[in-house]
């Protein structure tokens, strides 16, 4: 049986694992948004930048890659995933179906925020998230980075996100 993996940040971009399949999807019941305090990988405890996570929104819906795992490498890429993105208990694996662009939907391994985390920080304002986004620096580099490759990745696919593209022009702003 094919593994799904649903990627909507940084799984667009890196997704750390070998891809045999990628595939336009719609995840229904959740927005994508910086709604989660990155303390590891984009921020430090002392400066936490933020990462995208997929917010339980009722009537929302987020686009994102539907992404098979190459046969044989499942086991290897669950463990992988695990690793990177359960690092702080702030998101929640769950199997999650989602619908793709060419018709049918699978279950995808999908990674949500758990919005009752001390790292959940929904709600901010866009400048905000802008203002943090643009002095973060993480494990895995400059919080900038983690938005301007999301958002560049993005509209490669023909998905082009408002925020994120507002956001992407504030930082630039903010940090030139």
């Amino acid at each position: 049986m094919t593994m799904w993996v649903f990627g909507y940040g940084s799984l667009l971009w890196n997704p750390g694992f070998p891809v045999a399949r990628r595939e336009v999807a719609t995840l229904h019941g959740f927005a994508r948004s910086f709604c989660m305090s990155s303390i590891h990988h984009r921020g430090t405890e002392e400066n936490p930048g933020l990462v995208l996570a997929l917010d339980e929104v009722q009537d929302a819906h987020c686009k994102g890659l539907a992404l098979s795992v190459e046969q044989g490498h499942e086991e290897q890429t669950l463990a992988e995933l695990r690793e990177r993105e359960l690092v702080s208990s702030a998101y929640l694996e769950r199997d999650l179906q989602v619908d793709l662009q060419t018709g049918g939907s699978v279950m995808a391994v999908t990674y949500i925020v758990d919005p009752n985390h001390v790292q959940y920080c929904g709600g901010l304002s866009l400048e905000t998230q802008a203002e943090i986004i643009a002095k973060a620096v993480g494990g895995r580099g400059p919080n900038t980075e983690y938005l301007f490759n999301t958002a560049d990745h993005l509209s490669e696919i023909g998905l082009a996100d408002a925020d994120l593209d507002w956001l992407t022009g504030r930082v630039k702003a903010l940090t030139t």
